[in-house]
């Protein structure tokens, strides 16, 4: 599209409801995301990542539970050249994975 790809460019992102089925809302360079269980999440790139040091970043936004806890952390737990693993748990209840109606993340690197 003429625009020219640096270490400052994307290289990927996506923003996706987590919550029953599993669904895109807008991406670059995300060719789908695997539902692995409650709150745990693979999203598939659609071109590679040229190696596994890139710098995937990720996010959430807060629910309202009822009881003010509204802790909750995203974590990567693998990541490889043609996906990124991540899991959303919450602190309460122990850190139990949790399902999110709203995940982002965005990638850069080679």
């Amino acid at each position: 599209d003429g625009r020219g790809l640096s270490q400052f460019t994307a290289k990927a992102w996506v923003n996706f409801n987590g919550t029953g089925t599993v669904a895109i809302r807008d991406s670059h360079n995300v060719s789908s995301i695997t539902d692995n269980g409650t709150g745990q999440y693979r999203i598939n790139y659609s071109n590679a990542m040229a190696n596994t040091s890139y710098c995937p970043t990720i996010g959430n936004t807060a629910d309202n539970l009822g009881n003010g806890d509204n802790r909750w952390i995203l974590v990567v737990t693998s990541v490889s050249t043609s996906y990124l693993d991540v899991v959303s748990t919450i602190v309460a209840n122990g850190f139990s994975y949790t399902d999110k109606s709203h995940v982002f993340v965005t990638v850069f690197g080679d």
